[in-house]
């Protein structure tokens, strides 16, 4: 048996005023005591067992059994305790795991509320969420509620919870669509290339921002033919990157296990130690590249990197008051944008191309008209077929005098159209939409953590956790 340890009895919210529904009012209470989790809900029900003669139950029993997601499920129910005295222990069970398919779980949210069954207002309630298999058929709660308060009016309820004997339990539970096959996963026995077709990377010490770039680079279908077009005949693994890499991406279509990363690791000059040394990651794809496209000049892969990740920018300086302007185009492998102020992804774009205003004693030396008022700022005057954004998440802040790291909610969307951000004199010949490819993700914070890949290398769009570390 399992247990958490979220709890909470209807009473007015200081952030929520909205008043608790009778429990009875089913749908109402359950959206309002189960958190929204963002996931796609696939089903949801019910159900109540209505409990008599508390005091001669047994000490384990199972209520009705009810279906929801094309299982069945009852409730699990210790009147007195499960291993733990004078407490209710209640779980969700679900009904036949000796008979589920090979490899079956279900992703289920799900509510307990035990309330007095003449007063439906009176209840108290826990909400939880597991990954239920036929190696864990149940979770919930084993310390659910003191036995001894269940029985009299206490915590802000005017009447007991078991009266007379009786009580009823409710639970509510949805059912959550598990699209990657690895929401709430322990990834203990994972068989990832079943599961999902893929395979992930070793982490070496502290090299997830490696495998999460490179599980980027690999799903880029243009680039990992490029990198394959190399010509390596004569390289050692270990002491050339592009054979290394090249070995990298075929073990990651054909082994069935994590591939390991020692031989790139080694090809790039690094001793054991260095594999301990988290870098960063948009650091090391442009040493990446520049490698790589080095290796590509010549080759049937010469300009791939180009074409595939290089973009042009202009930065000006524009005079107000006399017609001058200072101009200069340069390329970019990737965006470093805002994520301070910005709330969405179209938003740190504004405010890369926001100008600046050069007056007062911060004017412009134009050449030929002297101190000028003038515009300063950047325009993209093309965007690569593959776009790279780094999110700056990390800002110094003056008051503590050291770097933080800024965890803001910033939305970005599935797709985004950039036209607006060029400039006029651009080449508008083709479409300039982008659609989300992946996201790499930092947790932790300035002085360490780990990076996840989230992709979506298929065509039904569907993103893939491609982290797997052993």
């Amino acid at each position: 048996m399992n247990q958490t340890t979220i709890e909470g009895w209807p009473m007015l919210d200081v952030e929520d005023a909205t008043p608790f529904p009778a429990v009875t009012d089913y749908k109402a209470v359950a959206n309002k005591i189960m958190p929204e989790l963002d996931h796609e809900i696939e089903d949801f029900n019910y159900n109540t067992w209505h409990i008599t003669n508390w005091c001669y139950l047994e000490r384990r029993l199972t209520g009705p059994e009810f279906e929801v997601g094309n299982c069945k499920w009852r409730i699990l129910l210790f009147p007195f305790g499960n291993n733990v005295k004078d407490t209710v222990s209640i779980y969700l069970d679900f009904v036949d795991p000796k008979g589920a398919p090979a490899g079956w779980h279900s992703c289920v949210q799900f509510a307990f509320a035990l309330w007095n069954p003449e007063d439906p207002t009176q209840y108290i309630y826990h909400f939880a969420h597991h990954r239920f298999t036929a190696e864990e058929p149940d979770w919930g709660f084993t310390r659910f509620y003191d036995l001894l308060k269940l029985l009299t009016s206490c915590d802000n309820r005017t009447r007991a919870l078991i009266e007379n004997n009786s009580t009823n339990i409710t639970v509510f539970v949805r059912v959550l669509k598990d699209p990657t096959g690895g929401l709430w996963h322990n990834f203990i026995n994972y068989d990832s290339k079943k599961e999902t077709q893929y395979v992930g990377l070793k982490n070496q010490g502290a090299t997830s921002y490696m495998n999460s770039l490179l599980q980027s680079l690999y799903f880029t279908t243009y680039f990992r033919k490029a990198v394959y077009q190399i010509p390596t005949e004569d390289d050692e693994p270990i002491k050339i990157v592009s054979l290394a890499l090249q070995r990298v991406f075929y073990q990651l279509q054909t082994s069935n296990t994590p591939v390991d990363t020692t031989e790139l690791i080694n090809s790039f000059g690094w001793d054991s130690l260095d594999s301990f040394v988290q870098h960063d990651v948009q650091e090391f794809n442009r040493v990446l590249l520049d490698f790589l496209e080095g290796k590509m000049k010549g080759t049937k892969a010469d300009g791939a990197i180009t074409k595939l990740f290089v973009g042009k920018m202009r930065s000006y300086i524009k005079c107000i008051n006399v017609d001058y302007e200072s101009s200069r185009v340069e390329d970019y492998y990737d965006i470093q944008l805002n994520v301070k102020g910005c709330k969405t992804l179209r938003d740190s774009f504004k405010n890369y191309i926001q100008e600046e205003t050069l007056k007062g004693a911060n004017k412009y030396q134009a050449e030929g008209y002297g101190l000028q008022d003038a515009k300063k700022g950047v325009i993209f005057e093309s965007f690569p077929s593959v776009l790279h954004l780094q999110l700056k998440r990390f800002a110094y802040d003056i008051q503590n005098d050291e770097m933080v790291k800024i965890n803001d909610r910033h939305a970005f969307p599935m797709e985004i159209d950039l036209e607006e951000f060029l400039s006029e004199d651009a080449d508008r010949s083709s479409p300039h939409k982008y659609l989300l490819h992946g996201v790499l993700v930092h947790r932790g914070d300035l002085h360490g953590g780990d990076y996840i890949a989230l992709l979506r290398p298929e065509k039904d769009g569907k993103c893939r956790n491609a982290k797997i570390q052993v």
